[in-house]
């Protein structure tokens, strides 16, 4: 194999062999042995670890909507693998104090975090004797939000005697240290231990709150008894698919009991060589929008007994009512199976005169860079056409992309709201998901987003930051089947709440009946959930791989990409790819890519049973 296809990256919180894995995109060896020594000092750190001051149970952290974070950093030396674990669970801006040099200074600092109620601070013993930080942080306390990390000696701690913020103190001061204590404060950790001897008149023996873990843990697979040694195979898989151009680049996460313990990005954004994969990538989510933003939207409504499954799509949508699916019930909907066509190639439909190059009152929809669609494309001739599409196979299982977009319309109806808007006010800020969301290219820079094809025949431009489905496209970019984008760890923060059974970060988002019902199977003719893909039980489909459980559900996209969430082992697996880059590739499926990774996993974790 060329070497120019085996370097990979790798970013998975305290995983990795080295600091710099947080930061950076060094590729760490993952190495059973290495790692079992790094988690016995991760370990060692959790059992030296106290939560102080957890008066009002302000740890870990809930309410991550109406927070604004920011992290001081007053030259504390892990400074940066501190913030890089603190941005695994919320946008986390860092501001930092070396420009300013003496106490007085520090209250221009102090102005700096106006507009930021949660602050965040971490110091080591020897800072914390140094009074213009403890008169710092005293003053920050007193209108604001603050959590502080103490790293080292224990007798740093009477410098707090007079403040009652939360305090998570470590009397270790470590690279681990500093990646456990961002994990504690969000709920990634639990805190368990008090205070084994007094240090101040305040922190007496005894003293001390503990916690349970509500969100995601980033560690070694060690952690949940997994060997390193046996998921080495997704390496080589990776890398000999991206050798043979199945994609470019890709990112691989696992979870496990809660736990991320393998993320990795591979390759490059497009074989150029130029821009290396990073695990904070965005990548275009195809069709697992459908159970990422149009099916929890679904959820929430039937919850809220707005929505009903069983009642027909003409009630909720009156262009309906005259069409041929007035009298279609939305669970058929839901199950693909209300007989809709699979798909209607819009584009092919746009000619001269529909569409611009420039924006304009008359061409007010972007569908790519230099690409603009005149108004009322969709409304006036797109949503028509769906809707007289024939109904020719109601009954049976016919996977169609129109399902979605009746869906979007309904949600819409009942919520008032755009469907963008409505998944990011309900769940992804909510959860912390800090890139999952439509349009990326009006919140991120190019260069964070993957491009996918170099479309040539109907765009003629490289699509970066636009979605891929045509369709989805020529609606604005926003559509219930296409048209979401977001990384690796947002789709394990989503998925890991599904797993939950609807719960995250000391909140409910579902009721456990309800993620039950949509993710189980519904369908007396197909393998479906509500909204969800599911294991294939003809099990010489080995769909979605050989090993998957029955219970596995999720989902596959165009752009290669693949979610699956398997209760039986308590796991999460995500492939993230662009094989439709340059043009569509067919390798990925050819050479079994993701099912093969998803037996890796399989077979390490049943490993761990035995």
């Amino acid at each position: 194999m060329e070497k120019k296809f085996m370097k990979r990256n790798s970013l998975s919180g305290i995983f990795a062999i080295c600091l710099t894995a947080v930061i950076t995109v060094t590729a760490c060896a993952q190495d059973h042995k290495q790692n079992q020594t790094r988690l016995n000092k991760i370990n060692e750190v959790v059992k030296s670890t106290v939560l102080l001051n957890n008066y009002q149970s302000f740890i870990p952290i809930v309410g991550l909507a109406k927070k604004k974070f920011v992290s001081i950093d007053l030259g504390y030396k892990n400074q940066i693998g501190f913030d890089s674990l603190l941005n695994k669970y919320a946008p986390v801006v860092s501001l930092s104090a070396s420009k300013y040099s003496d106490s007085a200074t520090l209250n221009d600092l102090e102005d700096d975090v106006k507009f930021y109620n949660t602050v965040i601070v971490a110091l080591n013993s020897e800072m914390a004797s140094k009074g213009k930080y403890i008169n710092f942080i005293s003053s920050l306390a007193k209108n604001k939000d603050v959590v502080v990390a103490l790293f080292g000696n224990g007798s740093a701690l009477s410098a707090f005697d007079q403040i009652n913020a939360p305090l998570v103190w470590s009397s270790e001061d470590n690279e681990e240290a500093a990646m456990v204590a961002p994990q504690l404060i969000f709920g990634g950790i639990a805190a368990k231990q008090l205070l084994t001897k007094t240090y101040s008149t305040k922190y007496v023996q005894g003293t001390g709150y503990t916690t349970n873990a509500t969100r995601l843990k980033y560690t070694v697979p060690e952690d949940a008894g997994v060997n390193s040694n046996d998921l080495k195979e997704i390496d080589d898989i990776v890398n000999d698919g991206i050798a043979k151009k199945a994609s470019p680049g890709m990112v691989v996460l696992v979870a496990k009991d809660g736990k991320v313990i393998y993320n990795k990005a591979f390759g490059y954004h497009t074989y150029d060589n130029l821009q290396a994969d990073k695990v904070t990538d965005i990548f275009d989510l195809a069709s697992v929008t459908k159970t990422t933003a149009t099916t929890p939207s679904v959820m929430r409504l039937v919850e809220q007994q707005k929505l009903k499954l069983d009642t027909n799509v003409g009630y909720y949508i009156a262009k309906a009512r005259t069409s041929p699916m007035n009298n279609t019930s939305v669970r058929d909907v839901m199950l693909h199976q209300a007989g809709f066509i699979p798909y209607i190639p819009f584009h092919n439909f746009v000619k001269e005169g529909d569409y611009s190059r420039d924006s304009s009152a008359a061409f007010p929809t972007k569908v790519a860079d230099n690409y603009y669609i005149k108004k009322g494309f969709f409304n006036d001739f797109m949503w028509p056409k769906m809707l007289n599409s024939p109904i020719k196979t109601k009954g049976a299982y016919v996977y169609s992309d129109i399902s979605m977009y009746v869906m979007q319309d309904i949600v819409e109806h009942i919520s008032e709201m755009p469907e963008d808007q409505y998944v990011q006010e309900n769940f992804y800020v909510p959860l912390g998901m800090q890139t999952a969301g439509y349009l990326p290219r009006n919140r991120f820079p190019k260069s964070r987003i993957i491009p996918t094809e170099d479309d040539k025949a109907f765009r003629k431009t490289l699509l970066e930051g636009y979605v891929h489905d045509q369709g989805a496209a020529l609606k604005g970019g926003v559509a219930g089947h296409a048209g979401l984008f977001g990384s690796a760890n947002d789709l394990a923060i989503y998925n890991q709440m599904l797993l939950n059974k609807g719960t995250y970060g000391g909140e409910q988002y579902f009721t456990p009946q309800t993620v039950e019902m949509f993710t189980s199977k519904q369908s007396n003719v197909s393998r479906r959930g509500l909204g969800f893909d599911r294991h294939d039980p003809d099990l010489t489909k080995k769909y979605p791989s050989e090993l998957a459980s029955p219970e596995t559900y999720g989902h596959t996209g165009y752009t290669g990409i693949g979610v699956w969430t398997d209760p039986a082992r308590n796991m999460i697996y995500i492939i993230l790819t662009n094989r439709v880059h340059p043009t569509v590739s067919e390798m990925l499926g050819k050479l079994s890519i993701r099912p093969r990774i998803q037996d890796v996993v399989n077979r390490a974790i049943d490993k761990t049973k035995k």
